[in-house]
């Protein structure tokens, strides 16, 4: 830490640069408020120890001119007895403290160490923030992503409920950390909470946090999601997962802004802005009573919707050199390069799995294989599987009007469905994305039997 010793009196300087010296920090030495300034705008310092007594230009002024300059710096003003007030009002316009003359070097050195764990926290939050815009940045230059990016620029800026929708693997997750990162709740936190991966009996306590003796096992309490996203982001990830009785609480906290913990009965005023996503059709949920209408239209404000990987086909290249980048930073290796014929295979592949099956296809070749290059005879053997399942069906198409060669595909599809999975219906309809009463009603219906 380089500090910045600002003081009439020569024995002062020194007596402050050889104790802060021996603590391992770096100094430097001026004897006016008019150097101060001058040196403050050419080299960079963590702390100014600043007398209030110059000649020329007083501490006060010199302080004003340098928290104009550069108001993060921390200045520590120091002061004969009869200057206390006006230190005093120094803090009051943003100094970080004032001690009085004859100083304390115990008290100089405490103030230097904590002025440094700030720093440190500070850094380390501003590193936990890149890494973070790093992790959830969103890829992708075509129209149909320029046009979901212009709209997340335009509803950043307001605290408005946004439904972010698109198929499984889309980036829905990163949509939703671009509005967070893009409005006025930046430096606050984001946090996500996923329905879907969270046991049924556990999703009120993750969400709302609980009291110690709640249930069994509540040995302490514990802060939910919502308290832990308070003045920042929450996104309800897989809303379309999410039970009946929790929906209407968190229509509760939309509404009131309030909820009360597992097993409480004080009522927590929450403030947070609510961001949900799903690949489900909430409007037939709606329609089937699985889904809370009045919940629907609170959150349905912008509807945000990501286009399917096959639908952006020019950003494959963008998105595959980034991916490509990040495992060469991620495994410490030699960035990989994709041949032409290799880029014209991943050109030419469906990607059912979205812009994730394209990042674990990349991360799968970073660590396969071991040239410079990657093949097309590389990439082969990893989209054979998904081409085989999606061409090769073995279904027939038998029938004269399409309501026939429809119920003839279902009566294949969903046969060969339950054959595979060994007719368990819940993971069936996991798989399918539909719900599980309507998948046993289509089994009866099309008649189908071990």
């Amino acid at each position: 830490m380089k500090i910045l010793i600002v003081d009439d009196e020569i024995n002062i300087r020194m007596t402050l640069k050889d104790i802060l010296e021996d603590e391992g920090y770096e100094t430097m030495m001026v004897g006016t408020g008019e150097k101060a300034v001058s040196i403050i705008g050419k080299e960079n310092f963590d702390m100014v120890i600043l007398d209030v007594k110059l000649p020329g230009i007083d501490g006060i002024e010199t302080f004003k001119q340098i928290h104009n300059k550069t108001p993060e710096l921390d200045v520590l003003m120091i002061s004969g007895h009869s200057d206390i007030s006006t230190a005093v009002n120094a803090v009051k316009l943003g100094a970080y403290d004032f001690l009085e003359k004859p100083l304390s070097m115990i008290k100089i050195l405490t103030a230097a160490r904590n002025i440094q764990e700030k720093k440190t926290l500070q850094n380390k939050v501003i590193q936990d923030e890149n890494e973070q815009y790093e992790k959830y940045k969103f890829i992708g230059n075509s129209p149909q992503i320029n046009e979901v990016l212009q709209l997340v620029e335009k509803v950043a800026a307001t605290d408005s409920k946004v439904l972010i929708r698109g198929e499984s693997g889309t980036g829905k997750e990163l949509i939703a950390y671009a509005i967070h990162h893009n409005s006025q709740r930046k430096h606050k936190p984001f946090i996500k909470f996923n329905s879907a991966a969270i046991p049924e009996s556990l999703v009120e306590s993750e969400l709302f946090g609980h009291e110690k003796g709640a249930f069994t096992g509540a040995d302490s309490q514990k802060l939910g999601k919502l308290e832990q996203a308070n003045h920042g982001t929450l996104l309800l990830d897989e809303i379309g997962d999410m039970d009946l009785s929790v929906q209407a609480k968190i229509l509760r906290v939309i509404q009131e802004g309030t909820f009360e913990r597992v097993g409480g009965n004080k009522t927590i005023n929450i403030d947070v802005r609510l961001i949900a996503a799903t690949h489900k059709n909430l409007e037939n949920m709606v329609g089937e009573g699985s889904f809370r209408n009045d919940l629907f239209y609170r959150l349905n404000v912008v509807p945000v919707v990501i286009p399917s990987l096959s639908e952006r086909r020019d950003d494959i290249e963008l998105l595959s050199e980034h991916f490509l980048e990040y495992y060469a930073k991620e495994f410490n290796a030699q960035q990989k390069t994709l041949l032409p014929t290799a880029m014209e295979t991943l050109l030419d592949y469906s990607f059912p799995g979205n812009v994730r099956e394209l990042k674990n296809i990349v991360e799968r070749l970073c660590i396969l294989v071991t040239n410079d290059f990657i093949t097309k005879d590389d990439i082969l053997p990893h989209l054979m599987l998904q081409k085989n399942k999606q061409v090769s069906t073995g279904f027939s198409i038998d029938g004269t009007t399409f309501k026939e060669i429809r119920t003839n595909f279902e009566r294949q599809f969903f046969q060969k469905q339950l054959d595979e999975n060994h007719w368990n219906i819940s993971e069936i309809a996991k798989q399918l994305g539909m719900q599980q009463p309507n998948l046993s009603r289509k089994i009866k219906e099309l008649g189908l039997s071990k």
